[in-house]
């Protein structure tokens, strides 16, 4: 690795830690300086964004931990698989819309999912749904615009985020892996 690649390398690594450092400069500014709002808010957001992520990720973590102790993949490829057909969408849907959190939280399951053999599409409709369909927040919309509208909604958005799930699937090479997704080898690993 030429100096180029290990100073990009570096910077890559260290980033999310300058930008830490940078905001909590701020806040202490903020803290000691009465008329440096900004500084006070920078660290007020992020202190409620580590809280947020603090009381998700963890659970959400677990869950997702469990689910590929306990789900055989034979299991999840048969359901939501590439050969699953339609069939699998409602279930994509289903698990989409129970779910509660933040879209971050999302991504653990979907990686999750993809490595249990779950169809490329199905992941892309999973996190479509996750992102405009889940219950909570469309019983605030519901309350707020009228069912009507939450109605007209989802039934726009639905056949969209299928077409697009289906485009992007074909769009990606058969032999696709996602990064830092893919099983390892077990015997590799040492276990049995």
């Amino acid at each position: 690795m030429n100096a180029r690649e290990t100073t990009l390398s570096v910077i890559r690594t260290l980033w999310p830690w300058g930008l830490f450092v940078a905001v909590t400069a701020l806040w202490t500014f903020g803290r000691i300086s009465d008329d440096f709002t900004f500084g006070l808010r920078a660290g007020e957001n992020l202190q409620g964004f580590l809280v947020e992520m603090a009381l998700v990720l963890p659970p959400m973590f677990l869950l997702v931990g469990l689910f590929e102790v306990w789900v055989p993949r034979e299991l999840v490829e048969r359901h939501v698989g590439r050969r699953a057909g339609a069939a699998a969408i409602p279930w994509m849907v289903l698990l989409a819309t129970v779910q509660a959190g933040p879209l971050y939280a999302a991504f653990p399951v979907a990686a999750s999912l993809w490595r249990r053999g779950c169809a490329p599409r199905n992941v892309f409709i999973y996190l479509g749904a996750f992102s405009a369909m889940k219950i909570p927040m469309l019983t605030f919309e519901v309350a707020f615009l009228g069912w009507r509208f939450s109605l007209s909604r989802t039934l726009i958005t639905l056949p969209v985020f299928i077409v697009a799930s289906l485009v992007m699937e074909k769009l990606l090479p058969n032999d696709f892996v996602l990064p830092m997704a893919q099983d390892a080898p077990r015997a590799k690993q040492g276990i049995p």
